[in-house]
């Protein structure tokens, strides 16, 4: 089931290639979607959703509950 995360700091494409790369770095078979106009972040993966969002955190980017 996807997980969707509100990321308020995305502001170009650049960023979503760091939150995917983040993301692959936890689970490299995991399917991510940035929408950069959303500032939407959508993540299949096994891995956990608190990894997930630590992950996005760590590569500089906030995500808002």
């Amino acid at each position: 089931m996807p997980i969707l995360f509100n990321v308020p700091s995305i502001v170009c494409s650049g960023c979503g290639d760091t939150i995917v790369k983040a993301i692959k770095t936890v689970e490299s078979d995991a399917s991510v979607n940035v929408d950069v106009a959303a500032k939407t972040v959508t993540v299949e993966a096994k891995a956990s959703e608190e990894s997930i969002k630590q992950a996005i955190v760590a590569s500089g980017h906030t995500i808002k509950d």
